[in-house]
């Protein structure tokens, strides 16, 4: 059992996953913000994601870019979901259409070869994914989750993460939502029963005290 963050985010088997930091969730003048959603906190998260993102690199660990991708004409789109979807705050049926430029991820955080990408039709990086067997296959014991929104696609990803057995972090400078107060929120909710919320800094701290791929202690 890990019980200190350093062990937990020990790089040699933590993945970090960058959910839905796609155009249309983050880019003024795209979906999200046309359908009147404020962007700020999506904005600013991204330059802390980046961050991470840079350390995770050199540490070598695993990267898994998670992008919501809705086919073309509600090919996706179940009964439930979709009547959802239109009830849904600063939402739109149309968000990430399949190959659209709204459903490419930002420019910051565009994804490198050999880093996963995949790809969900729903809010969580588990539901219909291959993602349990990738992390599986590289022997991933722990999820550091960022990216948008905190209290939807975070949050789910972050609940599914934990029932398969994965130790969780979500660190609140590196989430965002359209609103403080869900955001916080999904944050506290997370903290009391599926994980833990460090901030990028305590995160990196831990990085830096653990060892390198290849070497002991």
């Amino acid at each position: 059992m890990l019980t200190e963050l350093a062990e937990t985010v020990d790089p040699r088997h933590t993945a970090l996953l960058i959910i839905d930091m796609q155009k249309d969730f983050c880019t003024p003048g795209f979906g999200a913000e046309q359908a009147g959603r404020d962007l700020s906190m999506a904005q600013g998260v991204i330059p802390h994601i980046a961050r991470l993102l840079d350390a995770a690199r050199k540490a070598k660990m695993l990267v898994a870019h998670v992008g919501f991708s809705t086919a073309p004409d509600h090919g996706s789109d179940s009964g439930p979901w979709l009547a959802q979807r239109r009830r849904s705050t600063f939402s739109s049926e149309h968000l990430c259409i399949t190959g659209t430029e709204g459903e490419a991820f930002v420019d910051e955080l565009s994804p490198r070869a050999g880093e996963l990408v995949v790809r969900k039709r729903r809010y969580s990086a588990f539901s219909g994914t291959d993602m349990d067997l990738l992390l599986r296959a590289r022997g991933i014991r722990s999820v550091i989750a960022t990216g948008v929104s905190t209290n939807v696609c975070v949050e789910t990803t972050s609940r599914a993460a934990f029932e398969l057995d994965y130790y969780v972090c979500v660190p609140p400078d590196a989430t965002g939502s359209w609103s403080r107060d869900l955001h916080e929120g999904s944050l506290a909710n997370i903290r009391h029963r599926f994980g833990l919320t460090p901030t990028v800094d305590e995160i990196l701290s831990g990085w830096n005290r653990a060892p390198q791929p290849g070497e002991t202690r």
